[in-house]
């Protein structure tokens, strides 16, 4: 029984199977990158950035409802020195501007930015003198979440595709998000020539 329940633990998708050794001893090969990115993506500490409405929208991501402890990232942190995911959800003012490239400083490496919303992602329906028109102007951002606020669920796809980036780690792959159909390309030349 113990021997199930150890192998369950050790073994993840992105990981190889667990296989034992001499003594029953669960082991697995892999490189010792893959499995820092491994620990890193599967223990995100957000920082409680929250600025305007869609902190609410953050907050109800980790109530019970939706649970975003399913993904390991369920540590809301206060201190900059001990998170390494800012999550920068709410309009950003310029006053606030120097503040939170100040926290994003404090922060260790590695570190990454999620802009949660339309308002920290372009500035929204703000277009003014007091909103920075995006936070990229100040932070470099990992993931973009979109909405106006977006749902609980559009932020826990945001981690997902963060700890897909944090996976991939330095090899270069690129996360593209495909539409579910895809439309068929006609040749309008083609289509002249059989209508005359």
């Amino acid at each position: 029984m113990a021997r199930t329940v150890t192998e369950i633990s050790l073994h993840d998708s992105a990981t190889p199977t667990p296989t034992f050794g001499p003594g029953g001893q669960p082991f697995a090969l892999a490189r010792l990158d893959e499995l820092v990115n491994w620990a890193r993506r599967n223990s995100l500490w957000p920082l409680t950035f929250g600025l305007a409405c869609c902190a609410i929208e953050m907050m109800a991501a980790v109530s019970s409802r939706f649970d975003l402890s399913r993904f390991g990232a369920e540590v809301f942190r206060a201190s900059p020195r001990q998170a390494d995911v800012m999550i920068v959800a709410g309009r950003v003012s310029t006053k606030m501007g120097p503040v939170l490239r100040q926290i994003y400083d404090q922060m260790p490496n590695p570190k990454w930015v999620i802009s949660m919303g339309a308002c920290a992602s372009t500035g929204g329906v703000y277009n003014n003198y007091a909103i920075i028109q995006g936070v990229d102007q100040i932070v470099p951002v990992d993931i973009y979440v979109p909405g106006c606020p977006p749902s609980p669920d559009a932020l826990i796809y945001g981690i997902l595709k963060l700890q897909e980036k944090i996976k991939a780690g330095s090899s270069g792959k690129l996360i593209e998000l495909k539409p579910l159909t895809e439309k068929p390309v006609v040749d309008v030349m083609a289509a002249k020539t059989s209508r005359s």
